[in-house]
């Protein structure tokens, strides 16, 4: 297997809905498009943000179907794996494999509290099962895994694995990683609202969220902490937190999807159990991403 170097923006992008729940597999692909244009180096469909868990195993497939289709090779195409089973994983991973994604980010068994060598063998059985290179998704606080910087360090021969996200939240971990594994794996944070402090600790990439609603904003800042213009990011930064914010609540899925709704780039249907927001906490969240478009920064065409 020839050596996979993933870095820099690699949203997680939502599936866009119809109001009825159904896929809007069109303009899923239109808003790629435009994080394409925006500079983004890869995108992840069917995360945690892209509502992989209420998909039946048929829509998965026919997502990464149009949308391997749709980027048609401008950036690597990735798929969440976010199965329950480590069965039901193998198969998954050897389909959008088969049907030309470009690599998997890879969670543990859903629902299931598993001991660290349980996790450990997930993950491997899914790796000897393919050809793709692996981005492994730690989240213990969303997720009751956690998967320790030793851990990592043990699963280093595995060749596919690549790259980690890391999202325990604590951004000390970016530090014991990097003494722990070295640059064995492309480090990526996946705390939107811990991005300038995790690139001050050294990191490849960012799976971005918030920033889908904002892809030009959230690319400049990028570059921004590639350049170590840290007075320049400090500054886009506190702009942008509030909306980072967004990334790191209960319904993030609705919450962005409502920025994303807002800033013309898609729509706000989401799938039960899910609800899209009402009442008060509408009006709150919408306030949020009003005043972040009112006062958007002007960013140099580059």
């Amino acid at each position: 297997m020839k050596r996979t170097c993933w870095s820099g923006v690699f949203p997680a992008i939502t599936t866009q809905m119809k109001r009825d729940g159904s896929l809007d597999l069109d303009a899923t692909a239109r808003h790629a498009g435009v994080l394409i244009e925006s500079g983004v180096s890869g995108i992840i469909f069917l995360g945690s943000l892209g509502e992989n868990q209420v998909m039946t195993a048929d829509e998965k497939r026919r997502v990464m179907e149009a949308m391997i289709e749709a980027v048609n090779g401008r950036v690597p195409v990735l798929s969440g794996v976010a199965e329950s089973s480590t069965a039901e994983a193998v198969r998954y991973v050897r389909d959008v494999e088969r049907l030309g994604a470009e690599g998997v980010m890879l969670m543990p068994a859903m629902r299931y509290r598993g001991a660290p060598e349980e996790t450990l063998t997930h993950f491997r059985t899914v790796a000897k099962s393919t050809g793709l290179p692996i981005m492994i998704y730690n989240n213990p606080l969303s997720y009751a895994n956690d998967i320790t910087p030793e851990m990592f360090a043990e699963l280093g021969d595995q060749k596919n694995f690549v790259a980690l996200k890391e999202s325990s939240g604590d951004p000390r971990r970016i530090t014991e990683l990097h003494n722990t594994v070295g640059d064995r794996y492309a480090i990526f944070t996946g705390v939107d609202n811990l991005v300038l402090e995790s690139a001050i600790l050294g990191i490849d990439g960012w799976v971005a969220g918030s920033g889908i609603a904002f892809p030009r904003e959230n690319q400049y800042f990028w570059e921004l902490t590639r350049e170590s213009k840290w007075d320049e990011a400090r500054e886009l930064y506190r702009w942008f937190t509030p909306l980072l914010h967004l990334d790191v609540s209960t319904k993030f899925v609705q919450y962005i999807k409502l920025a994303v709704q807002e800033g013309g780039l898609g729509a706000e249907w989401v799938r039960a159990p899910r609800l899209v927001l009402n009442g008060e906490e509408r009006k709150r969240i919408l306030k949020i991403i009003h005043d972040g478009i009112k006062h958007r920064p002007k960013i140099p065409r580059r």
